[in-house]
């Protein structure tokens, strides 16, 4: 499927400059969000994951809907000031501002897939890793949507990171 086609280019938002890829268009058509599922699916070693880590917002849709298609677990990572305690918390630069995110501690050893929709700079990834990691997560994979290539280089366990779209 041409998840690119779906994908809306906003310029100048959210602040001059940057140009941002709406993916609501492809959210809309209840034929890509299935294939969605399904093609992230054939990324995954569904024996190594117990549950799938949203990062707030747009994160906690792909994860949740992973989690309830493969009979998993979802978790969010949320902005700061939203879980209940206790929580562990890690602030960090984004490409146009900065941001705080919080996660709740594991309670028992549990192999995590952390979900998000974009992936620019990669701040925000690093900082799910690093947060679910001192929780007492253990990260198995990362997955996004879209990976904006021409801004990070990232790598997970030495591979790129995991995506559907990359410009």
């Amino acid at each position: 499927m041409n998840y690119s086609s779906l994908i809306r280019n906003v310029p100048d938002f959210p602040i001059p400059g940057v140009l941002f890829r709406d993916v609501s268009p492809l959210l809309q058509s209840a034929e890509a969000f299935s294939a969605i599922t399904h093609d992230f699916e054939k990324m995954l070693d569904l024996s190594r994951i117990d549950i799938f880590v949203g990062i707030e917002s747009r994160g906690f849709i792909f994860a949740a809907m992973l989690a309830a298609k493969l009979n998993k677990g979802f978790l969010p990572l949320r902005k700061a000031g939203k879980l209940p305690p206790p929580t562990i918390r890690e602030s960090y630069k984004l490409e146009y501002g900065e941001a705080t995110l919080e996660i709740a501690p594991s309670q028992y050893p549990l192999r995590v897939v952390i979900c998000d929709d974009v992936l620019a700079t990669g701040g925000t990834l690093r900082t799910s890793q690093s947060l679910c990691e001192k929780a007492g997560y253990s990260v198995e994979d990362m997955l996004v949507l879209i990976n904006l290539t021409g801004l990070n280089q990232m790598k997970f366990k030495g591979e790129p990171i995991k995506s559907l779209i990359q410009y």
